[in-house]
């Protein structure tokens, strides 16, 4: 596990969030996207299928060497890794839309023109659950299992999805394996969002309704957070929505009012400060065990009187040293 990694990376990103002067990765991996896209897309699974591989296998061979080089210095892999963390921007942005209802546009793929502001609201409240997972949850997820890596592999996929993995004409092929893989690295990471909600609301008897409410969502992962929300909060999120001009027919998720006003928007923040004690608590309680667990297995294996006797090997050889002395 890379526990203290991950704890340091959510404490710089809940103090800092973006920051300055650093290319941020996502857009580095974006800009690679359109390159390929531009020169290189035709309407085949396989063109779409061949620039998948191709960013994750770079992703994961340029950050493994950064790894390799840095692996002796924790605050450059922590710095680094806080860069695939998005708690403090997504908090930030979605409190933004209580006094700038306009800014939704930034956030959503829906049609936001003339969208009443109680639509809005309910816009961001959804934005919130579901990149609680995409943007929070599910990378530190794969920082803690797996190193920065997992982080920045994650994050590659995750950005593959957001940019192609669109069921239109367009993308409906090129952006398939896209689309399948994202759906695969965010299974559980979306399950655990949704359970995290449930938890720190306080909202046990949302469980036993979260499942079947979540299967309704188009997304196999999208629907649990949503859904989550909607129940903690009991507010009704989902429904019909426009996207392109045409109307998506969505079932609701969660149970209670349909009409969202900014309080529900102010509810839903109130999730970060529980949520960055819980995590932190977490991870440095991680950090503890693993900590001892290495103490403990070290002190093992020294002798009762606490100190290291070389193999009979290595004494011959450094009495040979002294003797050429």
């Amino acid at each position: 596990m890379y526990a203290e990694i991950a704890l340091a990376a959510y404490i710089i990103d809940m103090l800092i969030g973006e920051l300055p002067l650093i290319p941020h990765p996502v857009v580095i991996m974006g800009k690679v996207i359109s390159v390929y896209e531009k020169l290189f897309y035709k309407d085949s699974v396989i063109r779409g299928a061949l620039l998948t591989v191709l960013l994750v296998s770079a992703t994961f061979l340029t950050v493994h060497l950064f790894s390799l080089f840095f692996r002796n210095n924790l605050l450059i892999l922590s710095v680094a890794a806080s860069t695939t963390l998005a708690s403090n921007m997504l908090f930030r942005s979605v409190r933004e839309i209580i006094t700038s209802p306009e800014k939704i546009k930034y956030l959503v793929s829906r049609d936001t023109e003339n969208l009443p502001v109680s639509e809005i609201y309910k816009a961001a409240v959804e934005t919130y659950a579901e990149n609680l997972s995409d943007g929070v949850i599910a990378p530190l997820f794969y920082l803690t299992l797996f190193g920065l890596e997992g982080a920045f592999v994650y994050k590659a996929i995750n950005t593959l999805d957001s940019m192609i993995g669109y069921r239109t004409q367009k993308y409906e092929k090129f952006g398939k394996t896209a689309a399948l893989l994202d759906d695969a690295v965010n299974f559980i990471p979306a399950r655990i969002t949704a359970l995290i909600i449930c938890l720190l609301f306080l909202s046990f008897k949302s469980c036993r309704t979260l499942v079947s409410q979540a299967k309704g969502h188009a997304s196999p992962n999208a629907g649990y957070p949503i859904a989550a929300m909607g129940l903690a909060l009991k507010i009704k999120l989902g429904g019909d929505t426009s996207y392109h001009g045409k109307i998506k027919h969505k079932p609701f998720f969660g149970s209670g009012r349909k009409h969202i006003t900014a309080i529900d928007v102010m509810h839903t923040l109130s999730l970060k400060p529980k949520l960055d004690f819980l995590i932190i608590t977490l991870l440095a309680s991680a950090c503890f065990f693993q900590n001892s667990n290495f103490s403990l297995s070290f002190s093992d294996k020294l002798p009762a009187d606490g100190k290291y006797n070389f193999p009979r090997s290595s004494q011959k050889s450094e009495n040979k040293y002294d003797k050429l002395k």
